[in-house]
């Protein structure tokens, strides 16, 4: 292959996807707290039964990212609905959070 294909176009960004983070993290809660200057998630699998569960991945974003991110998920679950039909947000029993003290940056 040329050096010329290997390059990235002016404007474009070559993004790498390892096998291991390509394979995923499944989350079905995910706690989010913010600062003046970042937004933290952190997204944990809880199971039934299970009295304690593992923040698996924590994700920081500036504030401006926060809000990016927002707006892609929000266009993303309107194609998705477009495609596929409403998705139903089913009552959930409240699921105590106790992780300890929370902090701010």
């Amino acid at each position: 292959m040329s050096e010329e294909k290997k390059k990235p176009k002016k404007g474009q960004i070559n993004i790498e996807l390892d096998e291991k983070v390509a394979e995923g993290t499944y989350s079905n809660l995910a706690i989010i707290n913010h600062s003046v200057s970042e937004f933290v998630v952190d997204f944990v699998s809880i199971m039934p039964g299970t009295p304690k569960s593992k923040v698996k991945s924590r994700i920081i974003l500036t504030p401006q990212h926060a809000k990016r991110l927002l707006k892609a998920l929000a266009d993303n679950v309107n194609r998705f609905e477009k495609a596929h039909g409403e998705i139903k947000d089913y009552e959930q029993p409240p699921i105590p959070l106790n992780f300890g003290p929370t902090g701010q940056a």
